[in-house]
């Protein structure tokens, strides 16, 4: 059952997760500074750790000095960024309830460099918990702005802002992730001006506050409070522009618009997209209208190329201009379709596979704040450079700068809403928070990166998931939505929303898609890495799993992406989301360094695999079994088979016999004649494989003859009908492919037609029967230790538990049946096997906590499937067979230090460290020594 006071996790569980994860408050650590009633004027804090920005941030007079609104531009403004007086704590004025007027600020206040939160170094306070922020500095309006209104912007204030000029109250503002503004005009004087800004913060759960904690550890994380984002002023006229709702149409070549603004009834708008200075299109219009501009023969933006138009609106009143913004936009399209069967996330139409990693968006210096606009793109620029094509924006809402360098340099954006713990227990909650995703979904809503709109993380605050998918895709139907990534915590996949998303630390694995809902890891990975004086805690040892070093870690990380494209293939996974792109506080799990000094892992090897799996190059788990199912349209449901030694295509379906759906289930093995290629061995015809003769595919019992060899080895290639699937290129027939027709298979030179490259295009899928080493069923074994050195030992149970131990024909009678099991057909699947104890009947094999442990036959699915292992052939075809948890299919049974577990050897245990991990997970299967 899901607790209704989950506003009290950030606070009472960060312990518990920071002892976890070697801890976060340990004295090695410099904390920051608690709050107090008074504060002396003079500052001096220190920074724990330095990003390659932070000196220039120090040394800017005006911080951020960027224009901060890039899809609405104006030519004038002031930026108000830089050293404001600052007053706060308990002994501040009360910003919750604040006063009608100004309040007073002490005689010789603290200094604070805006917009970085007071708890930064980059602030200069460098203080948690104060609650109570108050911030002053003075203006002056330029003389060219005479006649003008004068608007005071503010990116974000977390989270009650009150803004007051001239000591009047102007007005007020909720929500710490969109921007607001106020028209200052009235409370304007001539000459300088007093701003005065009021921020409420207590960075607690009845408002939105992401992984901000008072108690940071673990995986929450500094608060940041008060202003982050710049603040600006900028004239405009009574009738002026404040918000473009701008959506691609890439069907009628057009961009659709709608026109936001203040005193804008009667005026007319007009609208012209160009490029390179040349006109493109162009348009006219009313405000709160949507109109369109035409775009004629669109060059489309995506990951490979961001391509952006530029556009120029203009107010007119009564033929003059009186308004005038800069924009930009790119023509992209998002949807669901269905690619060989399965259905996948169509950028422009075309499936790309979606890859990139969780992004926090903290900085050791500036927190939620990035030092400097360089800083801000780097870590996007990091994720172009690896290869990646997508981030994730997790539980927290950046600068509309951030979202403008992903348009600029071409990445998918997930965008997160962030949470409010109480929004499960307070309807009250539950309406701010809805009311500020809508702000969030307004003010990004034209940016051409973001693609999916996350609404729930886990089960972090989520509330009505139905309705606020239903109100989601009311809001912005041109995107897709994830109602709730990590559908594996509560209250589980609520069937609604485009994407079924799954969380798996370490991982990979992929839920199983539905109908018009695609399959996406939300987050996986996870993998750590200890950097001496790059950690902001020097004492962490926190998330997941940390490894020894960058060798090791790159090694790891490099199976895990194999893994994501196998289950691409063969599960029809469309997205996933490796954790993370830097460190964070305790959390050591980046591919940099959190204060973005070292790279982690070898990027040239990774970047290669990034590309082949994003390219959609086709990879196969060798030892393991597939089935192959044609994509022809009209003709998606047959598969491979060999059928009187021959290779025909038939109709399989789960009711299909044991006999059919072995005869179309094929071990994957390395090529005979080439390792880098592939050769299929028949599951239930064990040694015969797939050979091409006289150009008719069969399968025949290998001669050992080279060109038996050459002909039983196919390459891998892409699908040629640009599917998500592959195509089979023979190894010593270069161009020629395998391919069906009238239900048989052939290998045919290419024709560059539509019909053969369907017919010579293969969707890969586990195999109908999951095993691809067939051991007779009901008949008794013992199941020996393959690893040098320890092959005298046999798995056993003893005391419930599983073990390893020597037997011997002068073992007595005990060990020999312990270490004897009856193979059955699997429990939760017929095509695997479950191991009964031969001594304790009705008692089985199963894993519970990742041990392996024998329990008696319980009538659950979740037992069933513990006690299900598939049989299959090793990895680089040495003798053994390695047995797959049914329900973890990357984790198999494993030996270490005489127990039994099943592992993925992709540590964070000793029990599942990488070093002889295949030597320990392969295992003879031999006659019973108590038959």
């Amino acid at each position: 059952m899901k607790t209704t006071h989950r506003r009290w996790l950030a606070s009472l569980l960060v312990p518990l997760l920071t002892a976890g994860c070697g801890g976060g408050s340990d004295s090695a650590a410099e904390p920051l500074q608690q709050a107090s009633p008074s504060h002396e004027s003079a500052q001096a804090v220190s920074a724990r750790l330095t990003t390659p920005w932070t000196a220039a941030a120090q040394q800017a007079a005006v911080p951020l000095p960027e224009y901060p609104r890039p899809q609405l531009t104006r030519a004038d403004w002031l930026n108000l960024n830089g050293t404001w007086s600052y007053n706060g704590g308990s002994a501040a004025p009360n910003a919750d309830s604040p006063p009608a007027t100004a309040p007073a600020f002490p005689a010789n206040p603290e200094q604070i460099k805006v917009p970085y939160p007071v708890e930064s170094f980059l602030s200069g306070i460098q203080r948690m918990n104060d609650r109570n922020l108050w911030y002053k500095r003075t203006f002056t309006v330029p003389a060219g702005w005479s006649g003008k209104r004068v608007k005071l912007n503010f990116g974000a204030v977390d989270r009650k802002a009150t803004v007051y000029v001239n000591g009047q109250q102007v007005g007020q503002h909720s929500g710490g992730y969109d921007a607001f503004s106020f028209d200052i005009t009235p409370y304007l004087r001539s000459g300088s001006n007093d701003l005065v800004v009021g921020a409420f913060d207590p960075t607690t759960g009845d408002d939105m506050l992401g992984k901000q904690t008072l108690n940071p550890g673990g995986i929450f994380y500094t608060p940041s409070s008060g202003i982050w984002q710049t603040v600006w002023l900028e004239p405009v006229a009574t009738p002026h522009i404040t918000r473009l709702d701008m959506t691609p149409d890439l069907p009628n070549s057009r961009l659709r618009i709608i026109v936001r603004g203040s005193g804008l009834a009667g005026q007319a708008i007009e609208a012209v997209a160009s490029s390179g200075g040349a006109q493109v299109g162009v348009a006219a219009g009313s405000a709160d209208v949507e109109f369109s501009v035409p775009v004629p023969n669109a060059h489309l933006w995506s990951p490979d190329d961001p391509f952006l138009y530029d556009l120029k609106l203009r107010v007119r009143s009564n033929g003059v201009v009186v308004d005038e913004v800069g924009s930009y936009f790119g023509m992209r399209s998002i949807a669901v379709g269905t690619v060989d069967g399965v259905p996948r996330p169509l950028l422009n139409g075309r499936f790309v596979f979606q890859y990139g990693p969780l992004d926090q968006g903290f900085w050791p210096d500036g927190l939620y704040t990035a030092p400097t606009d360089d800083a801000l793109k780097s870590d996007l620029q990091a994720i172009k450079d690896l290869g990646l094509n997508m981030v994730r924006k997790h539980i927290k809402v950046e600068p509309q700068r951030w979202f403008y360098w992903a348009d600029k340099l071409g990445l998918l954006v997930w965008q997160d809403m962030p949470h409010a713990w109480d929004a499960e227990s307070s309807a009250a909650v539950r309406a701010k928070v809805e009311a500020e995703d809508r702000e969030i979904v307004d003010e990004h809503r034209s940016s051409p990166a973001v693609v999916t709109w996350v609404i729930f993380n886990e089960s972090w605050g989520d509330f009505d998931m139905v309705r606020m998918a239903n109100q989601f895709k009311a809001w912005d139907p041109s995107r897709l939505t994830d109602t709730h990534s990590g559908i594996n915590f509560a209250p589980g996949d609520q069937g609604t929303g485009d994407l079924i998303d799954n969380h798996d630390y370490p991982g990979p694995s992929a839920p199983a898609w539905q109908p018009n809902r695609i399959s996406v890891l939300g987050e996986f990975g996870g993998n750590g890495l200890r950097v001496d004086g790059h950690m902001w805690n020097p004492a962490s040892t926190c998330c997941y799993t940390l490894y020894p070093d960058a060798a090791t870690l790159t090694n790891v990380y490099l199976e895990q992406v194999n893994g994501l494209r196998e289950l691409a293939v063969s599960r029809g996974l469309s997205a996933a989301v490796y954790t993370e792109i830097s460190d964070v506080e305790d959390e050591l799990n980046g591919f940099l360094t959190y204060d973005r000094q070292v790279r982690k892992m070898d990027f040239a090897r990774l970047k290669t695999a990034h590309q082949a799996l994003i390219g959609g190059e086709p990879y196969l788990r060798r030892g393991t079994s597939y089935s192959f199912r044609t994509v022809t349209p009209g003709v998606t449901n047959r598969y491979l088979r060999h059928a009187d030694s021959l290779g025909v295509t038939e109709v399989v379906d789960a009711n299909s016999s044991e006999l059919l759906k072995k005869d179309t289930s094929w071990k994957v093995v390395n090529g005979l004649a080439d390792s880098s290629c592939l050769s299929f061995e028949s599951v239930n015809q064990p040694g015969q494989f797939l050979r091409h003769q006289n150009f008719r595919l069969r399968i025949d019992p290998s001669d050992g003859s080279a060109l038996f060899q050459a002909d039983a080895t196919f390459c891998p290639r892409k699908a040629l009908d640009g599917g998500t699937g592959l195509s089979l290129e023979s190894k010593n027939l270069p161009g020629h492919y395998v391919r069906h027709a009238n239900a048989q298979v052939w290998l045919n030179p290419l024709q560059d037609t539509a019909g053969y490259r369907a017919d010579a295009s293969w969707a890969p899928a586990t195999g109908w029967w999951r095993s691809s080493v067939l051991i007779g069923a009901n008949t008794l074994h013992s199941l020996r230790v393959l690893t040098p050195g320890y092959d005298n030992r046999y798995l056993r149970h003893q005391n419930a538990l599983a073990y390893t131990e020597v037997v011997t024909a002068a073992s007595d009678a005990t060990l020999k049946a312990d270490a004897s099991w009856r193979m059955v057909p699997g429990l939760a699947d017929a095509s695997c096997y479950s191991f009964e104890s031969r001594n304790f009947p009705g008692e089985y094999l199963r894993h519970s906590n990742s041990r392996v442990r024998r329990d008696p036959l319980q009538d659950s699915a979740l037992y069933r499937a513990d006690a299900t292992f598939c049989a299959q052939g090793t990895a680089d075809g040495s003798a053994g067979t390695r047995f797959a948890a049914s329900n973890y299919p990357n984790r198999y049974l494993r030996h270490y230090a005489a127990e039994v577990w099943i592992a993925d050897g992709q540590g964070g245990s000793s029990w599942n460290t990488s070093g002889s991990f295949d030597a320990d997970t392969k295992w003879a299967v031999e006659n019973a020594w108590a038959p």
